[in-house]
């Protein structure tokens, strides 16, 4: 009997710190005074929606899967250190811009590290002896921006920005 009581006590306890004119325990005014609605409504449906926005989300997908576009993002990279310049679609060429900036940089640093770094992402392993040999003295006044981005003429079948990605 005394302990139906006591739990009866507490239920009444519990729900009288939800009730209206209960006070909080942490601020000492009424929970109905802090506890203002903040729903934002949409003024076209009038219903509540929660937007997120796309912060650090920028990132060009390139109408690829996540592995095409890694393997395409590799392929450009290994072309354009060894080529020097080749000629992509300007967005592809904006995306691998940084790629190989970094193959650059993994260049001028020239530890063991790096290049392990540099032979995971390049395809060809001669070619990441030479850049390693070459990119030193050749960057070694520059502290980034190793690549130029040109634009050209649109390619003629579908109007596409073309662009050409030169090392500098």
């Amino acid at each position: 009997m005394k302990t139906t009581a006591f739990l009866c006590s507490l239920i009444v306890a519990g729900a009288s710190a939800f009730s209206q004119g209960s006070l909080s325990s942490f601020t000492g005014t009424h929970i109905s005074t802090v506890m203002q609605p903040t729903v934002a409504s949409c003024p076209r449906t009038g219903s509540s929606s929660l937007e997120m926005m796309r912060h650090r989300k920028k990132l060009a997908k390139l109408g690829k899967p996540a592995d095409q576009r890694k393997a395409l993002l590799r392929a450009l990279t290994t072309e354009v250190i060894r080529h020097g310049r080749i000629k992509t679609t300007a967005v592809r060429a904006k995306a691998v811009r940084k790629h190989v900036d970094h193959m650059i940089q993994l260049g001028k640093r020239g530890d063991l590290h790096a290049r392990r770094q540099a032979m995971a992402w390049v395809y060809d392993k001669d070619l990441v002896h030479s850049l390693f040999e070459a990119a030193p003295e050749r960057y070694a006044e520059r502290n980034g921006g190793y690549t130029r981005v040109l634009r050209t003429m649109p390619r003629q079948g579908d109007n596409a920005k073309m662009a050409i990605i030169e090392l500098v």
